[in-house]
């Protein structure tokens, strides 16, 4: 009956992510900082443009990170 509790729990924290990540890429474009952070590489050529948020995919890091932690506390 243990497995199907800890399966149980892991199902719930799983689907409330995805919901998360939904909601957050429905309004990814209304957030005024996410992906404009100075320290997020853009690159502009004549035929491509380069874009890596690698500032903005530490502090997404770090939120997230905190976030599990505190469920596991």
């Amino acid at each position: 009956m243990n497995e199907l509790n800890s399966l149980g729990k892991f199902l719930i924290i799983g689907g409330i992510l995805l919901i998360a990540i939904g909601v957050a890429l429905t309004f990814w474009d209304k957030i005024p900082f996410l992906g404009k952070l100075p320290g997020d590489i853009v690159i502009k050529g004549k035929n491509f443009t380069f874009y890596f948020p690698i500032v903005t995919s530490i502090i997404l890091s770090l939120i997230l990170s905190l976030i599990l932690y505190l469920l596991r506390k």
